[in-house]
C-alpha cells in the first residue's frame, strides 16, 4: 500500500511538473502515425504477408506504448541524472554503432541493422543521435577555463566516427542529419562566423571527396547523379511513383484505402509516409501536420528563451533541430528536391527503431521543459 502511495505521489509529481502542451502534441502526433500505420499498411499485411490485416498496425501500436514509456523514464528523471545516464548510454549506443560493419543485418545494399536475440531489426543510429546531443552540450558548455575553439575541436572530433561510421554503412541522410545538428549547436554556443564557415568548408569538401573518390562509397555518388540527371538514373522510380501520388492526391486526396503508392514502392509506410498521407487525405492534412510540427517548435523555443541554463538551451536546440531537420529530409525526398535516404518521419513512420529514438528525444525535451521545483 504504502509502495502504491509513493508511486502515485512520484507520477503526480511529474504530470503536474510537465508542459501539458507539449505532452499532448506529441501524443497527438503518436496517434495520428497510428491512424496513418492502419491505413497505409492493412493491404500490405494481407496481400504480401499473406497474415492479419492488422499485423502491422499491433505492432506500430506495442512500438508506442514502448515510446510512451520510454518518455515518461527519461521525462520523470532529475535533470542531473538525465544527464548522467545519457553520457552513459552515448557511450554504449556508439559501441553498438560500431558493431554494425561487423555483425550488422545488410538489407538492400545497407548494413544499418542490428539482429540480436533479444533487440531484431534495430538500428543504432536512432540511440546514438539523442545522447550525442547531450554529449555535444556537455562539452560545448562546459566551464572549465580551456580555449572555446578545443571546444569546438573536441565537438568536431566526436561526429567523426559518427559521420564515418554512417558513409560505411552507407547512409547519407542520417551523416547529413548528425552533421547538421552539430553545425547548429556550435553556431548557437558563440562561434565566430568566420570558424563557423571554416569548419563548414573543410567539412563539406571532405564529405564530396569521400562520396566521388572513394569506391566504398560508389553507391551514394551513383544515388547523387543518378538525382542529378533523371534520365540517365537507376534511382528514381520511388521518387518518381512518391510525386505521382502526392500529385494525384490534389488537395483533398482519393479517400481512404483508396492509395496505390503503398503497394506499388517498398516500404512506403516508413520512407514515403507523406507521399501516401497526401494520395489518401490530400496536400490539406499535410499542411495540418506542418502547422502541428510548427506550434511544437514554438512551444518548445519558448522554453528555450526562458531558460538561462547555456547547457539546457544547447540540449533544446539540438533535439528540436534533429526532429525537424530529419522531417524536412522526409518532405524533400518524396517531393524530388533531395535523393533516396531511407529517412523517417518523425512520430508518424512506421519502424521501431525510428519511435524509441524520438521518444527519447521527447523524453529528453520534456524533462528540460517542464517546471523546475525549488
Amino acid at each position: 500500500m504504502f509502495d502504491d502511495y509513493l508511486i502515485y505521489r512520484f507520477y503526480y509529481n511529474w504530470w503536474k511538473n510537465i508542459d501539458k502542451t507539449i505532452f499532448f502534441l506529441i501524443v497527438l502526433l503518436f496517434s495520428l502515425g497510428l491512424f496513418f500505420s492502419l491505413v497505409s499498411t492493412s493491404l500490405i499485411a494481407s496481400n504480401n504477408l499473406e497474415t492479419d490485416n492488422y499485423f502491422f498496425f499491433f505492432k506500430h501500436l506495442l512500438y508506442i506504448v514502448l515510446g510512451i514509456i520510454i518518455l515518461i523514464f527519461f521525462s520523470s528523471l532529475s535533470e542531473k541524472n538525465l544527464f548522467r545516464i545519457s553520457i552513459f548510454l552515448f557511450l554504449v549506443s556508439l559501441f553498438s554503432l560500431f558493431l554494425l560493419p561487423i555483425i550488422g543485418t545488410e538489407v538492400k545494399g545497407s548494413k544499418r541493422w542490428l539482429d540480436l536475440f533479444f533487440l531484431p531489426r534495430f538500428q543504432p543510429i536512432e540511440l546514438v543521435k539523442p545522447f550525442t546531443i547531450i554529449f555535444l552540450a556537455t562539452v560545448l558548455s562546459s566551464e572549465k577555463k580551456i580555449n572555446v575553439y578545443y571546444k569546438y575541436f573536441v565537438s568536431f572530433i566526436i561526429i567523426v566516427p559518427i559521420s564515418f561510421l554512417l558513409m560505411m554503412q552507407p547512409d547519407i541522410g542520417q551523416t547529413l542529419l548528425v552533421f547538421l545538428t552539430w553545425l547548429t549547436l556550435i553556431f548557437i554556443s558563440g562561434i565566430s562566423f568566420i570558424v563557423f564557415l571554416t569548419f563548414f568548408g573543410v567539412s563539406l569538401i571532405s564529405l564530396l571527396y569521400m562520396v566521388f573518390f572513394i569506391p566504398k562509397f560508389e553507391y551514394i555518388k551513383n544515388r547523387i547523379l543518378s538525382f542529378l540527371n533523371p534520365e540517365n538514373g537507376t534511382h528514381n522510380f520511388q521518387s518518381e511513383k512518391a510525386i505521382d501520388a502526392i500529385t494525384s492526391g490534389g488537395f483533398f486526396g482519393k479517400g481512404i484505402g483508396e492509395g496505390t503508392l503503398k503497394n506499388r514502392v517498398p516500404e512506403a509506410h516508413t520512407d514515403y509516409i507523406v507521399s501516401v498521407i497526401s494520395e489518401e487525405f490530400g496536400i490539406v492534412v499535410i499542411f495540418l501536420l506542418l502547422l502541428i510540427f510548427l506550434f511544437f517548435i514554438h512551444r518548445v523555443f519558448k522554453k528555450v528563451y526562458l531558460e538561462k541554463n547555456e547547457k539546457i538551451k544547447l540540449v533544446l536546440v539540438g533535439s528540436i533541430t534533429l526532429i525537424v531537420a530529419q522531417a524536412l529530409i522526409h518532405i524533400a525526398v518524396n517531393i524530388r528536391l533531395f535523393p533516396t535516404t531511407g529517412m523517417t518521419l518523425p512520430f508518424l513512420s512506421y519502424g521501431g527503431s525510428s519511435i524509441v529514438g524520438v521518444s527519447i528525444l521527447s523524453g529528453i525535451i520534456l524533462n528540460l521543459t517542464k517546471r523546475k521545483v525549488k
